[in-house]
């Protein structure tokens, strides 16, 4: 039985993705993991979730995303903005307001993010009996 000899993939000096599929997030060096990670931790997504809402500022922000600290929000703005996803706007006003928007990509992440956000809220109910019987079996140990 003969074989092909494996697709001849050329990678990027570093990327850790090939010709063949531009982006690989299963590569360990490819730069979509580190966007998926920007998108998909935890005060990513909920920031993201809640600029869906619209235009906010960065307290009313942090108000909306209940426990997030100002650090964690500003970095978190800070990456969403370096990945094209977050549109930050800075007035020259007394005092400066700074406002935060989706860009028209962020917009297309957050809401498929808000379906599998709306999909964990709709089967709460089985996630938490899911719990309580994982709880049951591994306390009797």
């Amino acid at each position: 039985m003969a074989t092909e000899p494996p697709a001849e993939t050329t990678e990027e000096p570093g990327s850790g993705c090939t010709d063949d599929l531009a982006y690989d997030v299963f590569a360990r060096d490819c730069p979509s993991r580190e966007a998926l990670k920007h998108v998909t931790d935890r005060w990513g997504s909920l920031t993201l979730g809640a600029l869906l809402d619209g235009t906010f500022r960065f307290n009313e922000l942090r108000r909306r995303v209940e426990g997030v600290s100002e650090k964690m929000l500003a970095q978190t703005l800070h990456a969403l903005e370096r990945d094209g996803l977050v549109h930050r706007e800075a007035q020259q006003t007394n005092p400066p307001r700074v406002d935060y928007a989706l860009t028209p990509l962020g917009d297309q992440v957050a809401r498929q993010l808000r379906t599998l956000i709306a999909l964990v809220e709709d089967r709460m109910p089985q996630v938490l009996q899911a719990r309580e019987r994982y709880d049951a079996r591994h306390a009797a140990r």
